[in-house]
């Protein structure tokens, strides 16, 4: 398998632990167990949701850095530990009948593993308005924490597109005191909407929205069906996140949809522990909120429960072996 990344790992015939994804969770969780003295393995398909953005926030003592920068120095961790960072795209998984899992890859390979980690991360969905999905991650945004700074003060339009578009219009109007929400193909809003967003000082106009205009590269209104231009410099909207999680139906593991509506996720209990015996999941493919930070910690929190798993295993056979003489 070529590698993009740097170094020269490959993947050899099996691991304690498979991390499918390389992002903030996944490395996080393979420096722990690299560091519990497991053999380890990320793939990486190399397209990370936070690639278009230009520096990581919110994240204490890397605050700014380019997420680029980031992986680099997490793959390199990793590997300083002795784990492997590969790239690769999976494409399933199964259960071997010695209770193995084999990871299937696109390029037709495979590595099996005792374990999983899924940190896979989710596919942002935008409303289908010309020039959205050009500009995400730069004028175009989706959450103030990561990006509110940035556009503070700024003419904001907030386009709705969801169960949590009225809500997102409330957050960003903590960055700004001119916040605009465009209805868009939303149902008409409640009375409890309406005043909450009036008692806010944000405008709210009706009608579809049909593309943003967009000046020098820069993003300069909002452009109605009926050709109506709202000028606006900045653009928020509520994505409908679904998990990237196909690979994992032949275990069994399918998302299911968020209460909160937004999208779809793969359910794991606190550790990070799935329905699947063997399987873990952290990050935003089990949490459609989590940031950087806490997709981190997700990740090494999942990494020290798998480990602990291990050892209970190992533990387990051990006594077996010695009352048996072994």
């Amino acid at each position: 398998m070529t590698d993009r990344f740097d170094g020269f790992d490959r993947l050899r015939d099996g691991y304690d632990v498979v991390v499918l994804g390389g992002g903030a969770a996944g490395l996080n969780g393979a420096l722990m167990l690299a560091r519990a003295r497991r053999s380890v393995a990320v793939i990486d398909s190399g397209a990370p949701r936070n690639a278009p953005a230009a520096g990581v926030h919110g994240l204490l003592a890397r605050e700014g850095m380019p997420p680029g920068e980031l992986l680099e120095r997490g793959r390199a961790e990793v590997r300083g530990y002795g784990g492997h960072v590969v790239s690769g795209e999976v494409t399933g998984a199964v259960r071997d009948d010695d209770g193995l899992f084999t990871v299937e890859l696109a390029d037709g390979g495979s590595v099996r593993a005792r374990r999983l980690l899924v940190t896979t991360g989710l596919v942002d969905e935008l409303p289908d308005v010309s020039g959205l999905r050009e500009r995400f991650g730069r004028d175009v945004v989706h959450c103030p924490y990561c990006h509110g700074w940035e556009i503070r003060d700024r003419a904001i339009g907030v386009l709705g597109s969801g169960p949590l578009s009225v809500h997102q219009a409330l957050l960003f109007r903590q960055w700004s005191d001119d916040v605009t929400f465009f209805a868009h193909t939303l149902p008409a809003l409640t009375d409890e909407q309406a005043e909450e967003l009036a008692a806010r000082d944000v405008r709210v106009v009706d009608g579809e929205v049909a593309a943003l205009e967009i000046t020098d590269d820069r993003l300069t209104g909002v452009r109605l069906a009926d050709g109506t231009v709202v000028a606006r410099e900045a653009v928020a909207t509520a994505p409908r996140m679904v998990a990237r999680a196909g690979f994992l139906k032949a275990l069994g593991l399918v998302p299911v949809e968020h209460q909160s509506g937004a999208g779809e996720y793969v359910p794991a209990d606190p550790t990070g522990r799935t329905e699947v015996p063997g399987v873990w999941a952290a990050g935003n493919v089990t949490d459609l909120s989590a940031q950087v930070g806490s997709a981190a910690a997700a990740g090494a929190a999942a990494g020290a429960q798998i480990n602990a798993d291990l050892i209970t295993e190992e533990t387990r056979a051990a006594v077996t072996a010695r009352r048996e003489g072994r």
